[in-house]
């Protein structure tokens, strides 16, 4: 094991995280270098360059860091990755933020807050510009009735479709599928 390496497991370095992984002898676990657990005794710490070296030198991934599920990418940027391929898959349902924490096994607090760190913006925001998009791409390619949209794209309540909808473009879905909001 190189120095740097054991100063990026000492460290919790997440820009480590992908070059390599650590496995601990006396635990049978292997880990990321950013894993939060425990350090290690250096002595007890074998490196390996990917998640299949270390399983097939017999260590099993870390419930803690689920180094083979998150490979090269920090566990802010999977909870992103899982909960945008959730709206984006899901927009037109009734989605809250404790029915997305629950299907990422995480409390709702939590995901809003390492959401809204690794994006800049809140869960809720990224669904409004989801069902935005969709619902521009349907007044531009269909001849729904805006109510037919609003419903496609998850408002069960057509004013507040057009509110929002106007908030955001400035125009109502009305004006936007007539053409103003192509200019």
């Amino acid at each position: 094991m190189e120095e740097r390496q054991w100063q990026a497991i000492e460290a919790c370095d997440s820009g480590s995280d992908g070059e390599f992984y650590y496995g601990v002898r006396t635990t049978g676990v292997y880990c990321r270098p950013s894993c939060k657990s425990r350090t290690p005794k250096r002595e007890n710490v074998r490196v390996f360059g990917t998640t299949d070296e270390a399983v097939n030198q017999g260590f099993r991934p870390c419930k803690r860091c689920r180094p083979e599920e998150l490979a090269w990418r920090g566990a802010g940027e999977e909870v992103v990755a899982l909960v945008k391929g959730l709206m984006q898959a899901r927009f037109a349902e009734a989605l809250s933020l404790e029915l997305l924490a629950e299907e990422v096994k995480m409390s709702p607090h939590h995901v809003h807050r390492v959401f809204k760190r690794e994006t800049g913006q809140t869960p809720g925001e990224f669904l409004l510009e989801v069902r935005m998009r969709a619902a521009k791409e349907l007044l531009r390619t269909t001849e729904w009735s805006v109510t037919e949209v609003a419903g496609q794209v998850g408002f069960v309540n057509l004013s507040h479709f057009s509110t929002v909808f106007h908030e955001q473009t400035g125009q109502t879905p009305t004006q936007y599928r007539g053409g103003a909001g192509e200019r």
